[in-house]
């Protein structure tokens, strides 16, 4: 029986086929609109990922200030003073860290030859790579070793490499940090910066090496990874445990700053969510344009085919054959229109490629730019929002059709 409508609605769409291509270039259209508007949201919430891929995404970074309160006997305006005592602590009574180092930074005269730069140098411990994200593009990163034997080593940023080496090479060569000869052990590579961020410019030593620079006694901030979902639990843990430590408020804001890169995170995640639901309904809103005219479409064939349909029914044929008819016609031409539409999304967002996003205000950020992503949640969405498009657009026309008078029918002109 469902093979005899769908011929019916077959023959149907052949007899009108100007008719029909034009209905079915209405949904193709449409269905290519919601595909890409939701793409589009995809490649923004890639483009956000990648860009905090950048930094870490579970990193928080603490930092000591000054408090504003009075605790523990303490009066407010204390100054709080980081040692390595604090990243003991952090570790012993915070065990969701996974990775820490301490900081100590400066600002240094460098030289090669006769270059000369002031250019930010920091010492922290070897697994900062992995907690700020630090890949080497040449050469390596300090190791333990390295850090034990307080080598005079230096891995320097990308632009860093280019200030004082232009296009030489840079691995093996000695440089001069406030007069304290390094040798060049790795670049890294470019890593996204925007307006005054110098980071390409940083220089990293061993934690060691950087007490013949300066003294490392008291810690400009401690920088750590973790793994656990609940990064609210763990800054709240973070502040309790340093508040113990330094006697300090632990709800003083001031007296500690805690940044939690999830924090961003979890903000373009809720923007990137409603960007995607307004594109979405912009964008069923965009096919419901085409749904209309199908329907109109089907209503106009209604219509036309008065007497064929008060013949069918004259021969036996029951309202729920009619409707289904008239139906199955409808979601034929919705769900061919919506496989060319299908067709020519993934068309155009081959062909557009890359579209400008972070890299309009920042260098070395491509990644931060926003590229169509079709993904099958996408063509699911797009294929559940087509189904109910083309279900509203046939049922009324449909209704209509198995609704006639089989006399009133015949007697049509």
């Amino acid at each position: 029986m469902m093979r005899d409508i769908l011929r019916e609605a077959y023959g149907a769409m052949r007899y009108n086929r100007r008719r029909t291509a034009l209905t079915m270039l209405g949904m193709a259209w449409g269905i290519a609109t919601v595909v890409m508007l939701l793409a589009y949201g995809n490649g923004f919430g890639q483009a956000c990922t990648n860009i905090f891929a950048q930094f870490g995404t579970k990193l928080m970074i603490v930092v000591p200030g000054r408090s504003s309160m009075q605790a523990g006997g303490q009066k407010a305006g204390v100054k709080l003073r980081f040692t390595l005592d604090d990243v003991d602590t952090l570790v012993n009574n915070v065990p969701q860290i996974t990775h820490i180092t301490p900081e100590v930074f400066k600002d240094a005269n460098v030289q090669y030859e006769n270059r000369a730069y002031t250019l930010q140098v920091s010492g922290e411990y070897p697994n900062a790579a992995v907690i700020r994200v630090l890949p080497v593009a040449e050469g390596r990163f300090y190791n333990l070793q390295d850090q034990m034997q307080r080598a005079h080593v230096v891995v320097i940023g990308s632009e860093a490499k280019t200030k004082l080496f232009s296009g030489r090479n840079a691995l093996h060569e000695h440089i001069r940090i406030d007069g304290l000869s390094c040798e060049v052990i790795g670049v890294l590579e470019p890593k996204m910066q925007q307006g005054d961020n110098n980071i390409n410019r940083v220089l990293y030593i061993p934690f060691t090496t950087m007490g013949d620079l300066k003294d490392i006694h008291y810690l400009d901030d401690i920088w750590f990874n973790y793994e656990v979902p609940d990064y609210m639990r763990l800054e709240q843990s973070v502040r309790y445990v340093m508040a113990a430590q330094h006697r300090f408020n632990p709800a003083d804001r001031r007296a500690l700053f805690v940044f939690n890169m999830m924090d961003q995170v979890h903000a373009f995640e809720v923007i990137s969510l409603g960007l995607k639901i307004l594109l979405g309904f912009i964008g069923t809103l965009t096919l419901g344009i085409g749904g209309v005219g199908l329907m109109n479409i089907m209503l106009v064939s209604v219509t036309q085919r008065t007497r064929e349909i008060g013949m069918e029914k004259s021969l036996g044929a029951r309202r729920r054959d009619i409707f289904l008819q008239f139906l199955a016609e409808a979601l034929t031409i919705t769900f061919i229109g919506g496989a060319l539409g299908v067709v020519l999304a993934y068309a155009v967002a081959l062909s557009v490629g890359r579209l400008t996003l972070y890299s309009a205000v920042a260098q070395h950020a491509e990644a931060g730019d926003i590229r169509l992503v079709i993904d099958p949640n996408t063509l699911l969405v797009a294929t559940v929002i087509l189904a109910l498009v083309g279900l509203v657009s046939g049922m009324l026309p449909a209704i209509r059709a198995s609704r006639l008078d089989p006399i009133e029918a015949l007697r049509y002109e």
